[in-house]
């Protein structure tokens, strides 16, 4: 039965059978991919905020009238009281994506979805083989990656 507390080892397997490793310099480069698959990790979910502030397809389509004291025509008082200009009919704006493209983009963001979730889920298997040191890859690399990632949301 596996331990289950955290030890320091040069031994461990992780996620696949051939994934086996024993000695210092494949646990080195163990823990450097895990390191960079969780720095992936989090430049994806930037990636997924960014790509859903950029469609239209997430943002909700509001309806305005001008308010009555900015109308430019000179109309009577009755018709310019908010219970008369809350009836005028409003047009709704045509959509900014077509259907194909509002579809394909979430099409992309549904695979990328899928993608980051899968990798959340083995990053935590990582973590769960209880070793001290792919838990700090993981851990450096999650702290890498918002390091590297996150200004970039400012920028959009």
């Amino acid at each position: 039965m596996m331990p289950m507390t955290f030890r320091v080892s040069s031994s461990v397997m992780l996620l696949f059978d051939f994934w086996d490793v024993h000695g210092p310099a494949g646990m080195v480069l163990s823990v450097f991919v895990v390191l960079l698959l969780t720095v992936f990790y989090e430049v994806l979910k930037v990636w997924r905020v960014w790509l859903s502030s950029r469609s239209n397809f997430s943002k909700p389509q509001t309806l305005s009238v001008d308010p009555p004291s900015c109308r430019a025509d000179n109309s009577s008082t009755l018709d310019s009281s908010p219970s008369e200009s809350s009836l005028t009919p409003i047009d709704p704006p045509p959509p900014a994506l077509s259907t194909r493209s509002s579809w394909l983009m979430h099409g992309i963001q549904t695979v990328l979805h899928m993608l980051q979730v899968s990798l959340g889920y083995a990053l935590m298997l990582c973590v769960m083989s209880y070793n001290v040191w792919i838990f700090l890859g993981v851990i450096v690399g999650s702290a890498l990656g918002y390091f590297i990632s996150f200004p970039l949301l400012g920028q959009i």
